[in-house]
This record gives C-alpha cells, sequence and structure tokens, in this order.
C-alpha cells in the first residue's frame, strides 16, 4: 500500500469520525449537571450501604470466630 493511499484511508477515516461527532445530541448544561448530581449521590448512597454491610459482617464474623 502507498503512502498516498494510507493517507487518503486516514483522511476518510477522520471524516468519517466527524461525521458522527456530528450526530451526537449533547445535552444541555441543565441536563448534564442534574444528572451528575444524581450519579454522584447514588454513588454515595451506594458506597455508605456497602460500607455498613460490611461492618455488620465483619461483626458478625468476628463474633462467631
Amino acid at each position: 500500500m502507498s503512502d498516498e493511499s494510507k493517507k487518503k484511508g486516514t483522511n476518510k477515516w477522520f471524516q468519517g469520525l466527524v461525521a458522527e461527532f456530528h450526530k451526537i445530541s449533547w445535552p444541555d448544561r441543565d441536563t448534564l449537571t442534574k444528572e451528575t448530581v444524581t450519579v454522584t449521590v447514588v454513588s454515595v448512597v451506594l458506597g455508605i450501604i456497602i460500607a455498613t454491610l460490611d461492618m455488620i459482617l465483619q461483626y458478625g464474623i468476628s463474633f462467631l470466630v
């Protein structure tokens, strides 16, 4: 494969990439903020639940042993 045909293939690939990026519907700032806060809150709550269950199980296992 010649260098020129490699360049054409690379150029076509980048053109396709740019075309696909134009098809993306990006969220507005308000939606993005709400979703980010939701994900953060859910992650913290699940972390607390998992930590609590871990402490309870650890206490129960150490009590049995």
